[in-house]
């Protein structure tokens, strides 16, 4: 099973190799992982990265985290 997010209004979607519970939790949480991300020097997972650079994209947009079978 993949987990992604997908844009209701623009119906664009990204798959992250991650669970549909971290996709909820950084959907919830990503003013907290963008200040986090301000003082890591490795930086964050790449899920984390391009699931922030996706929401950021569709700021205002409804998004929803999905799930389809392998």
């Amino acid at each position: 099973m993949q987990a992604g997010y997908q844009c209701e209004e623009c119906e664009e979607a990204i798959w992250l190799a991650t669970t549909r519970a971290e996709l909820q939790w950084l959907r919830n949480r990503r003013h907290v992982v963008r200040e986090v991300q301000r003082h890591l020097s490795t930086g964050l997972d790449s899920w984390m990265d391009e699931g922030l650079a996706f929401l950021e994209r569709h700021d205002g947009h409804s998004v929803v985290v999905v799930t389809r079978g392998k």
